[in-house]
């Protein structure tokens, strides 16, 4: 008998051995993150949570590197960002979408001319394929009749899916997201939800989102990683039940993902309220 090898693919990020600090206003070093070790496989949508100061952004930040890792390698799809130039960094962060808890649209730009920014800065677009590829990023975020409005016409809602429209705009693999429901209600932040599981069901996208909403990660996430004090205590696959939690936030998640009803699941549950319980 001849045994079949079967090929598995590497993840699509790989974080390895990262380490960040930052000087405090007194001169005092902060380690922002602690040797970290990650992966990310292509096509999941992974959560970051933890208490706030726990490092979750600043780890999400060094996977486009807009934070730099004072040690370790940061690879996406293969390729070592921390050694790359500034071409070729500006070239691999075309992969990588992200998107902000404040919007940080450009307030004197229409919808269209936001989302179409990412594509004119690189100056390879046609004209006539920009606005083809801007009407079809708000297509996939329901916001076709809003391509002339301004952010300030928009609601809370809006403006963050102008942000996913623009961050999807150059066709990326990865899509970052930095509390991106934090200024949204609890019905606009299902749908929001809702919108960001499409596009990692139909395009494929591999999601990152840091949130300490724990609803929002049962919601959306298929493994989770739990962020205490600038390290992973823990990270888990939410449909593994039998996984023994070896943290608070990991007991209260997997509480969540057996509740057995939504009723069950309290919408605006988070970490301050876990911190309380």
């Amino acid at each position: 008998m001849h045994s079949t090898s079967v090929a598995v693919s590497p993840p699509l990020i790989q974080l390895e051995a990262v380490r960040k600090a930052f000087r405090t206003p007194e001169g005092r070093r902060f380690e922002a993150v602690r040797e970290t070790t990650l992966a990310v496989e292509r096509g999941d949508v992974f959560g970051l949570v933890g208490k706030s100061g726990a490092g979750k952004s600043t780890l999400l930040r060094l996977v486009n590197l807009l934070e730099r890792p004072d040690a370790g390698r940061v690879l996406v799809a293969g390729r070592d960002l921390t050694v790359l130039g500034k071409a070729e960094l500006r070239e691999a962060r075309q992969g990588i979408g992200m998107i902000f808890q404040q919007f940080n649209l450009l307030q004197n730009a229409t919808v269209f001319d936001n989302v179409a920014f990412p594509l004119r800065i690189h100056g390879r677009h046609s004209s006539a394929a920009i606005a083809a590829r801007v009407a079809e990023c708000l297509a996939l975020v329901g916001l076709q009749d809003k391509a002339a409005s301004h952010p300030a016409q928009l609601s809370g809602g809006q403006k963050q899916r102008v942000a996913i429209a623009r961050a999807l705009a150059s066709q990326p693999d990865v899509l970052l997201c930095d509390e991106p429901t934090s200024a949204l209600d609890a019905e606009t932040t299902e749908s929001l939800l809702a919108t960001l599981r499409d596009i990692n069901r139909s395009l494929g996208v591999t999601i990152v989102i840091v949130t300490h909403e724990l609803s929002v990660v049962t919601s959306l996430c298929r493994h989770v990683a739990v962020v205490e004090d600038g390290a992973i205590a823990e990270r888990f696959a939410l449909a593994d039940t039998a996984h023994s939690p070896a943290t608070r936030l990991g007991r209260d998640l997997l509480r969540l993902v057996e509740a057995p009803s939504p009723r069950a699941r309290p919408p605006g549950r988070d970490l301050r309220e876990a911190a309380r319980a």
